[in-house]
């Protein structure tokens, strides 16, 4: 597991007594830094209980008292150790912590200057443990101490390798209020399901492990905050080993809060995690991913069937000159180079150097997943293939993603915009907002969404540049207005970054003039593109007519395909394009409607047979490049050039 925890290895030498003494009586009250404190000896002590404490000066020393009274009732003396795991505290407990040790050899003090998290801090301590039983508890005691016994017997004579604490038994439902109660059973009922876990109560703070499970296990456990022990639970299981579930009295202490960056951002982000590492990949093979690009390309062209009725429009299309539609598919096929030319430009801006032609395919390859996959899901394929075929990190991957999708929306926003100036100018502004507001369906909506993200893309674009040019630090801010909690500081560093190579791209005047200048090439084109399949249909309108009323269609229809309804946007694009055709020219909603089906089949079509051809091309899919990601999981990320 790599994080910051994991130090040389010193860490598991106990300083001498007097080193001991002397920490606890530091002027400055603190201690030393990543240093255990102890008076104890390794000989003879089979029990280790770890106490993970944040900030617990009130109560740390009494919780001590209590675990060390609990222990001496039923354990020989010179059996156990009680070790203080305190996690970077801001207040007394490092001295207070210190000040136990030297007073009782029973009792130990591992401390950290930085906030490891939960699992961190607990892994730690268990490294530095000297018993074969390593059990920890939560310091506010909110489990009734007398069910202690079990615990560490359960463990200790052999019959689990883990046990735990459960809360959620049939025999013994811990009386907890709504607010704490229903987002735990949500989150247990989660990692049944989709973890295949056995338990009730995974987040109980009330554990035991052998020093074996713990050793062979903690390797496998990647996360260093709350979900550690869930994860630890889940892959005991999966491992072969016996864990044992137990009713506990449990009383709540104190106002826990659903925390969003916590227990959303952190849980759920670590349950999909999981459930990817043991219930996905292991069955990820070529031949699967052969198969499963193979599918992926068909499905979108089902997909395309089953969202539009082509009956009402069969009979224009076939009127349709095929010669313009060739020269159509022609002029689109033109923009995808453009395409990894601009995502070239972009990665370059974030410092990675990549071909063309590679980043053309992994593009094709992600908008071949949107038409299939719908909230543009596919564009993970492409943040995979690269973090797979060219080792760039995932936040960098995804802040290319998030930057291109700035310059698309701010592209076609603004040639909406443009289009929109041209039709107030000239008067014709009134007939579209009476078309507009006697439209009804998909059509009124999606232009009514479209008009919305053309906005808050305005909005972003300008907020990312003022951003860009400021020192204050507003990603960590808005995260500690909604979080306080230790897995804020990890969101914070990896949004940070996220936003950061946004800004970068952003923030440049070559950058912003080359992504820009190609983003308004890419668009141009998709307009053509659209033209040529109008007036394929021969439609009778003047040129200039013609030309404005392709690019307000398709900025339109491409802003409603932001709307998550269908993959591919299918049906929305086609439902905008129509409404704004027969709003702004004299054309039948027959015609306006072939036209839409058309041009955005020739569209997909070509990205389908481009996705499916890079698929093959590059040997990359979906699946073969998640599981290439095993490669380099654990590689440090490639530095940036210059």
């Amino acid at each position: 597991m790599a994080g910051p925890h994991r130090g040389d290895g010193s860490e598991r030498s106990d300083p001498s007594p007097e080193t001991a003494e002397s920490g606890g009586d530091r002027a400055d009250g603190g201690a030393p830094t990543n240093a255990v404190t102890s008076g104890a000896t390794a000989e003879g002590v089979t029990v280790s209980v770890v106490l993970p404490a944040y900030n617990e000066a009130d109560t740390i020393e009494a919780t001590v008292a209590t675990t060390l009274g609990t222990l001496a009732a039923f354990l020989d003396p010179g059996t156990f150790e009680v070790i203080v795991a305190e996690d970077g505290c801001e207040d007394r407990t490092p001295s207070i912590a210190d000040r136990l040790a030297a007073e009782d050899d029973r009792v130990r003090h591992v401390h950290s200057d930085e906030r490891l998290g939960r699992g961190g801090a607990l892994e730690r301590a268990f490294e530095a443990a000297h018993g074969d039983t390593l059990v920890y508890f939560d310091t506010d005691l909110a489990t009734d101490m007398r069910h202690l016994e079990e615990l560490v017997e359960r463990v200790r004579s052999g019959a689990a390798d883990v046990a735990t604490g459960s809360r959620w038994m049939p025999e013994n439902v811990a009386d907890r209020p709504a607010k704490r109660g229903v987002p735990s059973r949500v989150y247990n009922g989660l990692v049944r399901t989709l973890l295949r876990s056995d338990l009730r109560d995974h987040q109980c703070g009330f554990k035991a492990f052998s020093r074996e499970a713990f050793e062979d296990l903690r390797t496998d456990v990647e996360d260093a905050h709350w979900f550690w022990d869930t994860e630890m639970l889940v892959r005991a299981q999966r491992a072969g080993y016996e864990v044992a579930e137990f009713p506990v009295d449990w009383e709540p202490k104190g106002d826990t809060k659903v925390d969003l960056v916590r227990d959303v951002l952190g849980m759920g982000s670590q349950i999909l995690r999981t459930w990817w590492q043991l219930s996905v990949r292991p069955r990820l093979s070529k031949r699967v991913g052969l198969v499963a690009g193979g599918g992926l390309a068909l499905l979108a062209l089902v997909l395309m069937t089953q969202y539009i009725d082509f009956g009402t429009v069969l009979s224009e299309m076939r009127a349709a000159d095929p010669v313009l539609v060739v020269a159509a598919t022609l002029v689109y096929l033109l923009s995808w180079p453009l395409r990894g030319l601009r995502y070239r430009d972009i990665l370059a801006e974030l410092g990675y150097r990549e071909r063309v032609d590679f980043l053309t395919g992994a593009v094709f390859i992600s908008q071949t997943g949107n038409l299939v996959f719908p909230a543009r899901a596919g564009d993970l394929i492409r943040a995979y293939v690269v973090k797979a075929r060219r080792a760039i990190p995932y936040p960098s991957g995804f802040a290319s993603l998030a930057a291109e999708r700035v310059f698309d929306l701010l592209t076609i926003a603004s040639m909406a915009g443009v289009v929109l100036i041209g039709y107030t100018v000239t008067g014709q502004t009134a007939e579209l907002a009476r078309a507009f507001v006697g439209a009804e369906g998909a059509g009124r909506v999606a232009v009514a969404v479209a008009f919305g993200v053309s906005l808050v893309a305005i909005a972003a674009v300008g907020a990312i540049a003022v951003s860009a040019r400021s020192d204050r630090d507003y990603v960590t801010e808005l995260v500690y207005r909604v979080s306080t909690d230790s897995y804020a500081d990890f969101v914070a560093g990896v949004i940070g970054r996220f936003v950061g190579d946004l800004q970068t791209v952003a923030g440049t005047r070559t950058g912003f003039a080359r992504v820009g200048a190609t983003s308004v090439l890419i668009w141009t084109l998709d307009v053509v593109t659209a033209l040529l399949v109008l007036a394929a249909f021969a439609p009778a309108l003047p040129l200039v007519e013609l030309i404005a009323v392709s690019f307000f269609a398709v900025s339109v229809g491409n802003l409603a395909k932001v709307l998550p309804l269908s993959p591919g946007g299918i049906g929305l694009y086609e439902g905008a394009f129509t409404l704004l055709v027969v709003a702004l020219t004299p054309l039948g909603p027959e015609l306006a409607l072939g036209a839409a089906v058309l041009d955005h089949a020739v569209k997909n079509v070509v990205t389908v047979v481009g996705g499916y051809a890079s698929m093959l091309g590059l040997n990359v899919s979906l699946t073969t490049a998640v599981e290439e990601t095993r490669e380099v999981r654990g590689a440090e990320e490639s530095p940036k050039l210059d």
